[in-house]
């Protein structure tokens, strides 16, 4: 593998990705893709950062169309890996009154097999961040071990390091999560948590406090979404809310990845993170509006449009 695979870069992601099966009104299941980081790295490409995949995938049909998705988004696979001797992950989701309800079939997935010897982590340096999430570092103690070689790796190369935890309780325990995500809060430059998620992480309700948490743990840059609330965007100097969209919300699945890709993508555009925020909170809500974790993210000339009212 040549450093021209995967080079001049804004965003490498890191982390598992998944193909979708989504239950439509009529009984029919909506086949497309998702997973966390790869989720984000779409969202990123389609704001108009250059982006690529660390992570692995099945020889099987859906680690091929995963690729193809890839391939029509101008997303870099230099550095994804094949394994003839593990699946890629799937996963189900169904739309009842409280919301949506995932079941996933990811068990040994090729993923899962990451290890820091696996993956090319000398590729690092050749993205100005590196993004990678809880879920990435849950789905075994050997994909742990990789996030945590590629954290140093980025952080040797003077790179910024983008982290969501996006807790996943049927993943680990809640401890072993406490623990890893406050460790990886730490090292990062953004922390991107949801608001659920980091209330069971702390056991604070208050969003402010659960800022303050953060911050003082030694992330640089928090935002934290709010879903249907918007946003809170603090560092140093202090905190802001960014206020929401008005949306006609069909499928929430993967806003929180569209939020973080968005964010990421005008951040190294050269936004200021608050102007970033509010970005990243309409990209999210048009993401909302639509079926699927991929389908409905939105293109930059869309957000803009939402943005201006045009």
């Amino acid at each position: 593998m040549t450093p021209s695979k995967t080079s001049n870069l804004d965003l490498l992601c890191l982390g598992e990705p998944m193909v979708e099966f989504n239950a439509q009104p009529d009984g029919r299941w909506l086949y497309g893709f998702g997973g966390d980081v790869s989720n984000v790295a779409v969202s990123a490409a389609r704001q108009g950062a250059r982006t690529g995949m660390l992570t692995r995938i099945g020889a099987d049909s859906f680690g091929d169309d995963l690729l193809g998705l890839w391939a029509q988004e101008g997303i870099q696979t230099g550095c994804v890996e094949r394994d003839a001797d593990a699946p890629t992950g799937l996963y189900f989701v169904r739309h009842g009154p409280d919301g949506h309800v995932f079941e996933y079939r990811r068990a040994q997935s090729a993923a899962s097999r990451m290890t820091p010897e696996t993956l090319s982590l000398d590729m690092v340096g050749s993205a100005r961040c590196l993004h990678y999430s809880g879920i990435s570092q849950a789905i075994s103690e050997t994909a742990r071990a990789a996030c945590d070689a590629a954290v140093d790796a980025a952080r040797a190369q003077g790179r910024l390091v983008s982290y969501d935890p996006n807790l996943r309780l049927g993943l680990w325990p809640l401890e072993t999560a406490r623990a890893t995500v406050d460790r990886s809060a730490a090292r990062c430059d953004v922390f991107l948590p949801g608001y659920d998620d980091a209330r069971q992480l702390t056991g604070l309700d208050d969003p402010e406090e659960i800022m303050s948490y953060y911050l003082d743990l030694g992330a640089g840059l928090v935002a934290m979404t709010l879903g249907h609330r918007g946003a809170l965007l603090g560092d140093a100097a202090g905190v802001v809310e960014i206020p929401p969209c008005r949306a006609e919300a069909v499928d929430a699945s993967g806003a929180g990845d569209c939020f973080d890709g968005a964010f990421l993508a005008r951040l190294l555009a050269g936004d200021d993170a608050e102007a970033a925020a509010h970005y990243a909170v309409t990209a999210a809500t048009i993401s909302v509006e639509g079926y699927g974790a991929i389908a409905p993210i939105p293109h930059a000339a869309d957000v803009f449009a939402r943005q201006t009212g045009s």
